[in-house]
């Protein structure tokens, strides 16, 4: 991953990291910058649109349409979970989990879900953020096929 953090362009993506306590703000920024790097390495992405949606960062692919919206995010219980959110009425999830069922816990069908305790498991991580952020251009291939 890169060394280089990503400046925060809204100040109120900002303020929602600086208010999530310590362990749980760390791990976020690193699923931040973690989001932001497989954007620059991922062919057709683009350039990434930070923002807030139901009060989490959200990451979107707005000038590209490349992919699918992730969000990222605090859990209510346990304290020390948080989680990396797909849209629902897509099939990442069902595939992530088919792929990487031993190595992740998920939600139903929207998220992935960690503790600060949890060891990521980074390269299956980078390829579900990299499926996602694709999600509309390898839907569009399959369909031009």
């Amino acid at each position: 991953m890169s060394d280089a953090n990503v400046e925060f362009a809204d100040a109120r993506v900002q303020a929602t990291f600086a208010a999530y306590p310590d362990e749980v703000r760390a791990k976020l920024l690193f699923l931040r910058d973690l989001i932001f790097d497989v954007a620059r390495s991922t062919e057709g992405v683009g350039e990434l649109e930070e923002t807030l949606k139901w009060g989490q960062p959200s990451y979107l692919t707005a000038k590209t349409k490349s992919g699918s919206t992730l969000r990222i995010g605090r859990l209510k219980s346990p304290s020390s979970g948080y989680a990396v959110y797909f849209h629902c009425q897509t099939n990442l999830v069902e595939t992530f989990r088919r792929i990487y069922g031993d190595e992740f816990r998920f939600e139903g069908n929207r998220s992935i879900l960690f503790d600060v305790a949890d060891d990521i498991p980074v390269e299956a991580l980078r390829h579900c953020i990299a499926m996602t952020l694709t999600y509309h251009l390898r839907k569009k291939s399959s369909v031009e096929s």
